[in-house]
């Protein structure tokens, strides 16, 4: 009987013995497991852990090349060479050369391409530039006028040529000193008789360069200009006036008949040469103007 308490004692005690070796003992050993948990885990003490979809929620989208982005109003421009773009007001201009632009005031004609010596209404020092030259002709006109075309003028003692005073140089010296002068025949023949011309029967005399009309000499004589003739090619007034009809029809300015008259449809399309090219709008047959014209 003793022997069997003895037996039973020492079971428990072995039994005991092998429970604590199996389990750590103690607060260390709690510590050390818990120290090992952390540890697993790679996040230091006290730091707070973010979940991967967070990190990506936080970085936000990735960002936008320039190019891709929009101007202001939704319209694409990124890149967009700058003269591709409208200028003020919304019409294109980029690249547009300046001499295609309109003058300034309406019916205005733009003067961008001509050359300095020609301001409208008064030549330049350099003088007026020769046109493509013109072969003088001789025409068949009528030898009687058209009246109805060139209505004749009346005579008017002394008169003098309106605006002529405002034509400078001495190309336009005849026109500034021309006054209407009345004669008989004798007087005529006395200071010009070697110089006398008839046309459509009318007299002309010829003076530094100029025809003139001889009034007087023929009381009731036609004539459909009262004022100076440049005396080109040594030709006669008739002549004269048909080759410069001629020349302006070639141009584009004169549009009747080339019949020696120098009446209102004549003088109009001499104006307008004129006028576009810089010179004295004298709507006379002046030395510059048959220059410009290549008859010279």
């Amino acid at each position: 009987m003793k022997t069997l308490v003895i037996l039973i004692c020492s079971l428990s005690l072995a039994l005991l013995h092998l429970s604590s070796a199996q389990e750590p003992q103690g607060p260390q050993g709690a510590k050390g497991k818990k120290k090992a948990a952390s540890t697993q885990q790679g996040a230091p003490q006290g730091a707070k852990t973010v979940s991967k979809p967070q990190a990506n929620k936080l970085a936000g989208p990735p960002p936008k090349t320039a190019q891709y982005g929009k101007a202001k109003g939704g319209a694409y421009q990124a890149n967009k060479p700058a003269e591709y773009g409208k200028a003020k007001g919304g019409a294109y201009q980029a690249n547009k050369p300046t001499e295609y632009g309109k003058a300034k005031g309406k019916g205005q004609v733009a003067n961008a391409n001509r050359p300095a010596e020609y301001v409208a209404g008064k030549p330049g020092k350099a003088g007026v530039a020769a046109g493509k030259p013109f072969k003088a002709q001789h025409f068949n006109v009528a030898k009687q006028p058209n009246m109805a075309k060139a209505p004749p003028v009346k005579f008017q003692q002394g008169r003098h040529i309106e605006g002529s005073e405002h034509w400078q140089g001495q190309h336009y010296t005849a026109f500034r000193d021309y006054h209407a002068e009345w004669h008989d025949q004798g007087w005529w023949h006395n200071h010009y008789h070697n110089n006398i011309v008839f046309v459509f029967g009318a007299p002309y005399f010829f003076n530094a360069g100029y025809w003139y009309p001889a009034w007087g000499y023929y009381p009731n004589a036609y004539y459909a200009w009262d004022g100076p003739i440049y005396a080109y090619n040594h030709l006669p007034p008739d002549q004269v006036i048909a080759n410069v009809q001629a020349a302006l029809q070639e141009q584009g300015y004169y549009h009747g008949e080339v019949d020696g008259l120098i009446g209102p449809l004549t003088r109009a399309a001499i104006a307008d040469y004129q006028r576009d090219h810089g010179l004295y709008e004298t709507a006379a047959i002046d030395e510059p103007t048959l220059e410009s014209l290549g008859m010279s």
